[in-house]
C-alpha cells in the first residue's frame, strides 16, 4: 500500500524534496528574460475588449484531397527526430519540448481541502482536460509520486473531492500567484485575493470569480515511472468524475448547454512563461461522406487503405 505524506511529512521524510521543487524553475528555466519587468514594460497595455470576430477559414475554396492550404510549402521543409531517453537528454528537455508544441492547453484551475477540513488549497495544472461526457470525467496530471505529493495531489487522494475552475481573462494575474513557492501553510486564497463559493457535491470550494466550475469525484490515480531512471516516481494521472457544473448565469444559453466563449474569455497555456487569449473564431462543419460523393467531391479519392496511409 502507497503511504501519503503531506507537507511537514515530506520534510521529515525527504528532506531534498523542497529544495528540489524550488529549483526545478532554476532547471527548467521557463522565464527566458533576465529582468522580465523591464521586458513587460516595453509592451503595448492590455486591449481591454479586443474585438472577437469570426472570420473565415484560411481556404474556404479547399476540396477534398487538397491537402494543406499553404500550397506545399510545408513539405518543402525538413523535420528532426528526437529520442527522448537519447543518452545525455535531460528529462527536463522532453517539458520544454512537450509545453512549447503541445499548444493551446486548458488550465484546470483546482480547489481541494483537506480531509480534516483544516487545510485547503489552490493551483493551476496545464495537464488537464476533458476526456468523455456520459459521465463527465476530466484528468488531471501531477508531477511527481505518491510519496512527494504536492497539497493538491494528496487533498484529492485523502478526500477523492475537488472542484476544477476554468481561468478567465479577469482573474489570471490572481489565479498565477496560486502558482507561487509559498511555504507551507500559507493559503493560496489570501495571496490571490480570489473568493471561495460553496459547492453542493463536495467539500472543497469554487472560485466565486470562475465563469465555470466542476465539481469533482476522484475515481482513479495511476503513477508513473521515470524510464531514464528506473525507480524514480515522475507523475501521477488523476482520473476525476464531474458531479455538478456551475455556470455564470450571463454565461450560459436558455437549454444550459452552452457557454458564450466571449464572456467565459478562457486563458490557454502556451510554452514557457506564455499564455494565450481567445479573440478570433472561425466555424468549419464536419463532412458528411455520402454528401461530399454525391456532389462529386470524392471522385478518384475513394479507395482502399494501404500500407502507410
Amino acid at each position: 500500500m502507497t503511504t501519503n505524506f503531506g507537507d511537514e511529512e515530506q520534510r521529515a521524510h525527504d528532506p531534498s524534496a523542497h529544495e528540489q521543487r524550488a529549483d526545478s524553475e532554476k532547471t527548467i528555466q521557463r522565464n527566458p528574460h533576465p529582468d522580465f519587468s523591464k521586458v513587460q514594460a516595453s509592451r503595448p497595455d492590455w486591449p481591454e475588449d479586443p474585438v472577437r470576430t469570426f472570420t473565415k477559414t484560411k481556404d474556404p475554396t479547399w476540396k477534398p484531397g487538397q491537402g494543406g492550404n499553404d500550397g506545399g510549402e510545408s513539405l518543402k521543409k525538413e523535420h528532426v527526430e528526437i529520442d527522448p531517453y537519447a543518452e545525455g537528454r535531460p528529462a527536463a528537455f522532453n517539458y520544454k519540448l512537450m509545453i512549447s508544441a503541445i499548444i493551446p492547453r486548458f488550465i484546470g484551475f483546482i480547489s481541494t481541502r483537506s480531509k480534516d477540513g483544516t487545510s485547503t488549497n489552490l493551483a493551476p495544472f496545464s495537464y488537464t482536460t476533458v476526456v468523455n461526457h456520459d459521465p463527465p470525467i476530466f484528468v488531471v496530471g501531477y508531477a511527481g509520486g505518491y510519496e512527494n505529493a504536492k497539497d493538491s495531489l494528496k487533498n484529492l487522494i485523502d478526500t477523492n473531492e475537488c472542484v476544477i475552475n476554468v481561468i478567465s481573462e479577469h482573474f489570471v494575474e490572481a489565479a498565477n500567484s496560486t502558482s507561487m513557492n509559498a511555504p507551507y501553510g500559507v493559503s493560496e486564497w489570501a495571496i490571490s485575493g480570489l473568493h471561495p463559493a460553496p459547492c453542493t457535491t463536495v467539500k472543497a470550494s469554487r472560485v466565486q470569480e470562475a465563469i465555470f466550475s466542476i465539481e469533482g469525484k476522484l475515481m482513479e490515480t495511476k503513477e508513473f515511472e521515470s524510464r531514464a531512471t528506473p525507480g524514480k516516481k515522475t507523475g501521477v494521472l488523476a482520473i476525476i468524475e464531474g458531479t455538478r457544473f456551475w455556470a455564470r448565469e450571463d454565461s450560459i444559453n436558455e437549454e444550459r448547454n452552452a457557454i458564450d466563449p466571449s464572456i467565459l474569455k478562457p486563458i490557454s497555456r502556451l510554452g514557457g512563461i506564455t499564455y494565450g487569449r481567445t479573440t478570433g473564431f472561425f466555424e468549419l462543419p464536419r463532412p458528411d461522406f455520402e454528401e461530399s460523393k454525391k456532389a462529386g467531391e470524392l471522385e478518384h479519392l475513394i479507395k482502399p487503405k494501404v500500407h502507410g496511409q
